[in-house]
């Protein structure tokens, strides 16, 4: 890690990094996705067979319950009961975000409101590697569950066996997901988009994948909902002289196991930026030097990392301040991994800056409201006026007729 000043030129390359696919592999995309909505399964499978190096059909594309049953032999016997404890964490937090339909009546009659509801299918994507990403799926799970989504689909990419990795499928159905497919990439986001066969379409798609996965949310955005187009990881730190510093070289290690992740120091102290460069050398990033942490906290809302650590003492002076982040970590004992798997809060997080304008991913994510207005005659004849004049001035005259043929 190399240490650059506050003022560095270098800075305007972090603030306005972004994620985006190449042309090729947008061009690409859209191919896979034009060939699942005209060919459905058979694209799929298609191209389960090209890049997952798996041959199925169409009738073992969703995992059986025998599957599903046959799971829970496969893995240890403590895990659930420490994953309970996991769900208990996340579903405390999510009831309490939930938004709640109201109404309003004034003396004149008017009744004005907001009808929250929950959509009616949700699609979950987790990805496949080299571990299970048991976190993620109860991460976006259950936001969904907990908001009331009727129908959960998930879906993953199978092994070279043809299988999904069995702790994502005990999770899966610990959270009574309703349906699980093994398929992936870019065809497994066209298959939710649009729907198949044998793939359900939905109404929202959401979870963490690769570049091909990303753009092909960024690409069937509109047909369908989505919930953040996320890129490499991030980690920014605010720490001074009173910060530990083996703390924030191993929150830096750990973010350093992400490839093509962001991790960076923000401190106002020499001596630590030179600690922490010698024993940092290894992680992709930069500290930076500031005259002070105010300094810093201009800088983060600039940067508007994923995760923030805020390594100081009493760092709950800082929250005020900070207006650009995914999640905020206080103190020295709340290390960006406890957010990634038990704090409570999901992991999904806004990256490359976005969290400027995007938030995590919420049970609110999972509804959506109708506007609710009622008007007495009373009450319109009030509003006749203004209503009128507006009306005209847009020169819309049919919608002036449909006010005045009520009086």
């Amino acid at each position: 890690m190399k240490i650059i000043r506050s003022t560095s030129k270098e800075l305007e390359r972090i603030y306005n990094r972004s994620f985006k696919a190449s042309k090729r592999i947008e061009e690409k995309v859209k191919g896979i996705i034009q060939d699942v909505r005209t060919l459905g399964d058979e694209a799929v499978l298609k191209y389960t067979r090209k890049f997952d190096r798996v041959k199925l059909s169409a009738r073992n594309l969703r995992v059986s319950e025998i599957e599903i049953s046959g799971a829970y032999q496969s893995i240890s016997p403590n895990f659930v009961s420490t994953l309970k404890l996991v769900i208990d964490n996340v579903t405390r937090f999510y009831r309490k975000s939930i938004k709640k339909s109201w109404k309003t009546k004034d003396s004149d009659g008017v009744i004005l409101g907001e009808n929250y509801s929950p959509l009616e299918k949700a699609g979950i994507y987790i990805p496949a590697g080299t571990a299970p990403l048991v976190s993620s799926v109860y991460m976006t799970v259950l936001p969904a569950r907990i908001a009331g989504v009727k129908n959960i689909v998930l879906i993953s990419p199978p092994d070279s066996r043809g299988n999904i990795n069995p702790h994502i499928l005990v999770v899966a159905d610990l959270l009574k997901v309703d349906e699980i497919y093994r398929v992936g990439g870019a065809q497994g986001i066209a298959a939710l988009a649009f729907g198949t066969k044998s793939i359900p379409r939905v109404d929202k798609i959401v979870g963490p994948g690769n570049i091909y996965v990303s753009e092909a949310k960024r690409q069937v955005f509109g047909y369908v909902d989505i919930d953040m187009i996320a890129g490499p990881t991030e980690l920014v730190i605010i720490a001074n002289r009173y910060s530990d510093p083996k703390f924030i070289i191993a929150d830096l290690r750990a973010q350093a196991e992400h490839s093509g992740g962001l991790a960076v120091l923000i401190t106002n102290s020499k001596s630590l930026a030179r600690e922490v460069k010698i024993e940092s050398n290894d992680v992709n990033g930069c500290i930076i030097l500031t005259k002070n942490l105010s300094e810093a906290v201009d800088i983060t809302n600039k940067i508007a990392p994923e995760h923030l650590e805020i390594l100081v003492n009493n760092p709950r002076a800082f929250l005020k301040g900070i207006k650009n982040a995914g999640a905020i970590f206080l103190g020295p004992y709340s290390p960006a991994a406890i957010g990634d798997y038990i704090a409570g809060p999901s992991h999904v997080l806004p990256t490359a800056g976005t969290a400027r304008f995007f938030s995590g991913l919420s049970a609110y994510d999972f509804l959506k409201n109708s506007h609710i207005i009622g008007y007495t005659k009373k009450a319109l004849e009030k509003y006749r006026e203004p209503l009128e004049k507006i009306a005209g001035i847009e020169g819309l005259n049919k919608h002036l007729d449909s006010v005045k043929i009520r009086f």
